[in-house]
């Protein structure tokens, strides 16, 4: 889906001095990447331009060129305030409705100037935007801000810099180009990336080869103690408490891609990594196939997402929220099983 008139907005970026880049709660490879893109995007053609996130993001992503630049906004939040309140345009990158842009959401409700999503979820939040380019075809956001900036520009725009966050983004969006990129247009865009100059083995040893030892220890002790198989049912899961999570000095994003393990057993069509946080516990769901966990982050765990990729948030105890997922599998047993498994 992609409405309103684009030519009208590329007008309203050329009136606007100030401009907002933001992203969902927990950004990931491809928020960050997306946002810091379309960040030195605007930076180059003189925008006054902020790029506010709402909370901490892994560190295996903080190389970033530009990541200086970045607000954390729950951790500078006078910094946020200023900006929301001198902004002519606020970009909404990688999310498809407000209350996924976490501490964000109230600046963002109450802010009277047009925001614009660009986002490849499903089911967007239509009436919340006054611009829109929303597409589940494309691998990534970082795809859509390909083709914008290369639409917007009358120039050649796409830097180094521009490139190497687009190629993360895509990259960690596509598992290194493992699911949601059967597309010819998605090579065609890294193609593209990878003539600026940019050295893509480096970049995939920058985000996927800088484990701690404490984050493998952590890896090993999710599949050899917690990592639960009910192949009456094609599913997986891992758990870990805020005490587990503790004992190896857990830091954000240190269980980035715990739950593709659970999901590479043969056999296995649906896997979930439950972990912990302070009030909630947040639910990441794989899935492989048609089966869709966007479904059932949606209707059971306050959550959305892809079809083979969403997350969700539980506020019962840890046990409880166990306990809701072990009795949810038995009503979507007939789905799990029909998913052939290749």
């Amino acid at each position: 889906m992609k409405i309103n008139n684009i030519s009208e907005l590329f007008a309203l970026i050329d009136s606007s001095k100030k401009i907002i880049v933001t992203t969902h709660t927990n950004p990931d490879g491809d928020a960050i990447g997306s946002s810091l893109a379309l960040f030195h995007y605007f930076n180059g053609i003189g925008k006054d331009v902020s790029l506010i996130v709402p909370n901490k993001y892994p560190g295996f992503i903080s190389w970033l060129p530009g990541n200086e630049h970045i607000i954390v906004f729950e951790d500078d939040r006078k910094r946020g305030k200023a900006a929301f309140a001198e902004a002519e345009l606020v970009f909404c990158l990688d999310y498809n409705a407000i209350h996924r842009s976490g501490s964000l959401q109230e600046l963002l409700k109450a802010t009277e100037v047009p925001k614009v999503m660009i986002d490849h979820h499903p089911e967007p939040e239509v009436e919340a935007f006054e611009f829109i380019n929303s597409t589940t075809q494309t691998s990534s956001t970082a795809e859509l801000i390909y083709n914008f900036i290369t639409e917007a520009s009358k120039k050649p725009s796409v830097t180094k810099d521009i490139a190497t966050c687009l190629f993360v983004g895509i990259m960690t969006d596509t598992g290194s180009f493992s699911f949601a990129c059967n597309r010819p247009d998605t090579f065609q865009v890294t193609a593209k990336l990878l003539e600026t100059g940019i050295d893509a083995e480096w970049i995939h040893r920058k985000v996927y080869d800088t484990f701690s030892e404490d984050r493998l220890r952590l890896l090993g002790f999710s599949l050899s103690e917690k990592l639960v198989v009910r192949p009456e049912y094609a599913t997986a899961y891992i758990s870990l408490s805020k005490k587990d999570l503790a004992r190896f000095n857990y830091r954000v994003g240190d269980t980035e891609g715990i739950v593709n393990y659970a999901l590479s057993i043969k056999g296995i069509v649906m896997a979930v990594l439950l972990t912990e946080r302070k009030g909630k516990i947040r639910l990441s769901f794989r899935s492989k196939g048609a089966f869709s966990v966007n479904e059932i982050a949606k209707t059971h765990f306050n959550g959305g997402g892809h079809r083979n990729a969403a997350g969700g948030d539980s506020f019962d105890s840890f046990e409880s929220t166990i306990a809701k997922l072990e009795e949810l599998l038995p009503t979507y047993k007939e789905s799990l099983l029909k998913i052939e498994d290749d």
